[in-house]
């Protein structure tokens, strides 16, 4: 299993959001290098859920549940998507100021890529995070 993170605007599409709805898309990726990254990912993959935008925090765990396909929203078909479900909240959303703070996360594509939507995240990183928000990794 690897594990991801993915960002959303809160009033776009947030963690409320993907809890009613159980399982959706993850589509309107459009850079070359997030999309890559939605191609690796695995059915059975964890993510973390990152409200992006004022609040920069990680709030929640998502699963693939399928596999990167056309993204329907892209009329080029060059971009793909990927369906998640929601697993669990973070008990407690761990922030991007909190994870800058510790120099250990300087690797992280959260700090190292900030503005990109889809970045990988090693297993470490992973058990650390789930620690400071109270998850179960």
């Amino acid at each position: 299993m690897a594990y991801w993170l993915v960002k959303s605007e809160p009033g776009t599409w947030s963690w409320d959001d993907m809890v009613k709805a159980k399982q959706t898309e993850w589509d309107g990726v459009r850079n070359h290098q997030a999309k890559l990254n939605l191609k690796a990912m695995r059915k059975g993959d964890r993510v973390f859920f990152y409200h992006s935008g004022d609040e920069k925090a990680v709030v929640g765990i998502v699963e693939v549940v399928k596999e990167a396909y056309p993204d329907d929203s892209d009329p080029t078909g060059t971009f793909v998507m990927v369906d998640v479900k929601a697993v669990a909240p973070m008990p407690k959303p761990v922030t991007l100021a909190a994870i800058k703070a510790d120099g250990w996360f300087k690797d992280f594509g959260l700090v190292k890529l900030s503005r990109l939507s889809v970045v990988p995240c090693a297993d470490a990183h992973w058990v650390a995070i789930c620690a400071m928000g109270g998850a179960k990794a």
